[in-house]
């Protein structure tokens, strides 16, 4: 998907760039696919209280209802529509199956409108099919890959991501992530073909604050920019450092490469090798 550049009209259009949206093929989302969003928390518990901060704001949206689970076994379908999405990088393909069954999947690379999509053991090695890894061919690129039995697809979601199969070692495989770390997946699990579209998101240059504003993202203020009550980095005669051995949160914690991961979570038990 290319991107669309823009004349330097103002400083904010120097750098700006957008979707092109040429892959998009319907202008309107499936209403029998829709769900109404529940009421915004701008980064607010269940308490009220603020656990992610700087969030709020930002453009109304739907939520599209979307098959990660691929379970729709043997029943092929055929692709309808390639779809935008507000609430994720990727885009979304509609299928529609033969038994009169409607869902959107997120769309790979390659896949387009009129295209075949079947999930299960019969499936074809083709961008879009979902099968368990164990049935998928070594070296393969895949996404939407489930991490439990019939949990549906939870890692590799994102727009232009795939994991690469590596290696199959009895009743698991090896897969190496798009965070470059290696590690087991039960063979059983399933995954789909190909690498996740939009690819060119990456390089996307928002290029004003507004289209953070409409994302929901709030200003982010520096820390060395506060006062010494607001923040452990602030204070000092003009432009200074942070002053301390390590960068800190705004209560204290270290932050910025401190490592909070738990030396015996569960999941370590799989990682092959750490990512980089």
């Amino acid at each position: 998907m290319p991107l669309k550049t823009y004349k330097p009209t103002s400083p904010s259009r120097r750098h700006m760039s957008s979707p092109s949206f040429e892959e998009i093929t319907k202008d309107k989302p499936e209403k029998s696919l829709l769900k109404k969003r529940t009421k915004k928390n701008a980064g607010r518990n269940n308490r009220g209280k603020i656990t992610v901060r700087h969030r709020g704001g930002g453009t109304r949206r739907k939520l599209r209802v979307i098959d990660f689970k691929r379970d729709k076994l043997g029943v092929p379908g055929k692709v309808a529509a390639i779809e935008y999405d507000p609430n994720r990088t990727a885009r979304l393909a509609l299928v529609f199956y033969v038994d009169g069954d409607k869902r959107y999947i997120l769309a790979p690379v390659g896949l387009n409108v009129g295209d075949p999509i079947m999930a299960g053991p019969e499936a074809e090695i083709r961008p879009g099919s979902a099968l368990q890894m164990k049935s998928i061919p070594t070296g393969t690129r895949i996404h939407n890959i489930e991490m439990h039995l019939g949990k549906g697809g939870q890692i590799v979601r994102a727009a232009g991501g795939s994991a690469q199969l590596l290696a199959k070692e009895g009743s698991y495989v090896l897969l190496r992530l798009p965070s470059s770390e290696t590690r087991r997946f039960h063979g059983d699990c399933v995954a789909t073909i190909g690498q996740v579209g939009n690819v060119d998101h990456k390089n996307m240059e928002l290029g004003k604050a507004g289209r953070n504003r409409h994302r929901g993202r709030r200003p982010h203020v520096r820390g060395v920019a506060m006062n010494p009550r607001d923040h452990p980095h602030g204070g000092g005669e003009g432009r200074s450092g942070i002053g301390m051995p390590g960068p800190k949160t705004p209560w204290g914690k270290p932050t910025l490469g401190y490592r909070t991961r738990h030396k015996k979570k569960p999941s370590s038990s799989m990682i092959v090798k750490r990512r980089k």
